[in-house]
């Protein structure tokens, strides 16, 4: 009995491991858009069995991915996972550098609950196909779809707009408008990506998304008219253009006609950036490296020293001597110096003043005579009286306590 529990035990923990190590290949087209749901039921039968009663099967799961070898993944991936409790999803649009080039993307999946984690690899093989046009001849690699739009829709999030069945909704309603023969996702963008606001929690407000899409024939008229000068001025203004086919989106998808891109690739001049052979990263061998010898020549730097010293030096004293000159021996300077010396005498004297406060009051805060009589009014303070509290200027009520103005007498 306790050979079959190991026995069992064994094959559990190997169909784990296998499982754990196991590789899934993809093979997406390049200038396509790519999208891999990285499902958590896929990840939870990964994880070894958590015996204790009562637990839910709804873990936490969050996930890692990166390039194998590097901390991050390639330039044109993106990953976005809201919550541990939805799935993750891989998606992006490969280019045609990355043709024939496996990509293997490590996936690390972390179960938050019982803290297990579970790894396997994505190889991801992009493949490139070939088209031909009438008398032109271009490869897939370089023109994937020659025009292209791009629709920025308002009530959506890039997850939610990832979903097939909602991709393949708006796929439909752009079809049903343009008329293509083929028609592809070239790129998805969240609007948080080309600087937009974060919404705020209110109203069921979305992020935003940017589409592109690519088509094998010219734009139709009714993608066209968001070009007319009418609905160019409405766009100026913050309006809403009128677009006749609106109505075909408006049921699922609110579109910012403003912001709708179309783009004629055939029409693009390319611009091939040369760039120079990166090279094997080897310095190449050119022998072993020979120290100087020790005969060299010391070389004395005493006189740079006396250089370095004595041209400032000397500078300085042509200054200085320049300075006491026109200070000294010029008339200029002879007059600045003696109202220098003006000014500190008077700042002494009255600082000597301030210190003895019992000198006599200035003639011009005592009344010289009397307004009526003529007489001479001697000062209004005794001669014990604080002279630091007396007001400079006399007041009407002073006055008229030291002046007694005579009546006139009544006639017999």
């Amino acid at each position: 009995m306790d050979s079959v529990g190991v026995l069992l035990w064994l094959i559990v923990v190997v169909t784990i491991v296998s499982r754990s190590h196991a590789d899934r290949n993809v093979y997406p087209s390049a200038g396509v858009l790519f999208v891999h749901v990285l499902e958590r039921e896929y990840f939870k039968g990964e994880f070894p069995p958590y015996p204790k009663p009562g637990d839910t099967s709804n873990d936490p799961i969050t996930f890692n991915t990166n390039l194998k070898g590097y901390p991050d993944r390639p330039g044109w991936l993106r990953y976005i996972q809201r919550t541990p409790h939805s799935d993750g999803v891989l998606y992006g649009s490969p280019t045609a550098e990355h043709v024939g080039k496996p990509t293997i993307i490590e996936i690390t999946a972390y179960n938050r609950r019982t803290f297990e984690t579970a790894r396997h690899n994505l190889v991801i093989n992009i493949m490139g196909t070939e088209e031909k046009t009438a008398s032109i001849s271009f490869s897939l690699l370089e023109f994937p779809l020659p025009y292209q739009a791009e629709f920025y829709i308002k009530n959506m999030n890039v997850e939610e707009m990832l979903a097939s069945e909602v991709l393949g909704d708006f796929l439909g309603a752009v079809k049903n408008v343009w008329q293509p023969e083929r028609l592809n996702a070239i790129n998805i963008t969240s609007a948080l990506d080309r600087g937009g606001r974060v919404p705020l929690p209110i109203n069921n407000l979305k992020e935003g998304v940017y589409v592109m899409v690519g088509a094998d024939v010219p734009f139709s008229s009714c993608l066209r008219e968001v070009e007319t000068p009418q609905n160019q001025l409405r766009c100026s203004q913050e309006m809403e253009p009128v677009i006749s086919c609106d109505k075909k989106f408006r049921a699922q998808f609110h579109i910012d006609w403003c912001k709708i891109s179309l783009v004629d690739i055939t029409k693009v001049i390319p611009v091939h950036n040369s760039r120079p052979d990166p090279g094997t990263g080897v310095l190449p061998d050119i022998g072993e490296y020979n120290p100087p010898s020790e005969s060299l020549k010391s070389r004395d730097y005493f006189a740079d020293f006396l250089v370095t010293l004595a041209v400032p030096s000397a500078v300085a004293l042509v200054l200085f001597f320049i300075l006491g000159y026109s200070m000294c021996c010029r008339r200029e300077g002879v007059i600045q110096l003696v109202h220098h010396s003006s000014i500190q005498k008077s700042t002494k004297e009255l600082r000597s003043m301030s210190k003895n406060r019992e000198i006599s009051w200035p003639l011009s805060t005592l009344p010289v005579f009397n307004p009526v009589s003529g007489e001479v009014v001697p000062p209004i303070h005794p001669d014990n009286y604080e002279t630091t509290s007396m007001p400079l200027m006399q007041t009407q009520t002073n006055l008229q306590n030291q002046i007694q103005i005579p009546q006139q007498q009544p006639s017999g």
